[in-house]
């Protein structure tokens, strides 16, 4: 696996994210004109960085880091259909890790997936990020269904040491509460 900066492959782009579903993203369907007007409009490079994700010399996906400029980016990872399950995506993470914090000095990388997105869950948790939460109906859907999300770190300090540590959830209210207004 490779990864190569983003140019302005315009064509490319538009024929990789149009000739794939995307199940778990907001737009599980792209039109070719939209991609072409986001990309002509900066969207893949203004306050971003894109990459191509390369594996056997074929562009098989990309990763869009979004806040570049900011301390603690978000991103998301497309990857064309017949690639998924074959472990990129967790090569791809450990990259991005590399990239930001060991050349780009980030403290924190973000990154949310639909709750039923079961193979992003177990990417996540193989390339180092860990879960810190649940957001219910926090995800909106192209159809106006709402999904809950997930929310999934990886910090510096991890990195750089090559351990995990767990967030503190839990510590907080008391257990089994369930009643509103019950939290005093």
């Amino acid at each position: 696996m490779n990864i190569q900066k983003f140019e302005s492959e315009i064509d490319e782009l538009v024929e990789l994210l149009c000739s794939n579903d995307w199940p778990y993203h907001a737009n599980t369907r792209l039109e070719r004109q939209s991609i072409r007007n986001a990309a002509e409009k900066g969207y893949y490079s203004d306050g971003r960085e894109t990459f191509w994700i390369i594996s056997e010399q074929q562009k098989v996906g990309i990763l869009v880091i979004d806040d570049i400029d900011d301390s603690i980016p978000l991103f998301d990872i497309r990857l064309i259909e017949n690639v998924r399950g074959m472990g990129i995506g967790v090569k791809v993470l450990q990259w991005l890790q590399d990239y930001l914090f060991g050349e780009l000095e980030k403290i924190r990388i973000e990154a949310y997936t639909r709750a039923d997105n079961i193979a992003m869950q177990k990417c996540f948790i193989k390339g180092n990020f860990v879960k810190e939460g649940y957001l219910r109906n926090a995800w909106e859907n192209e159809d106006g269904t709402i999904s809950d999300s997930m929310l999934f770190a990886a910090i510096y300090d991890d990195w750089k040491n090559n351990i995990i540590t767990l967030p503190k959830l839990n510590d907080t209210f008391p257990k089994n509460t369930s009643k509103i207004g019950e939290i005093k």
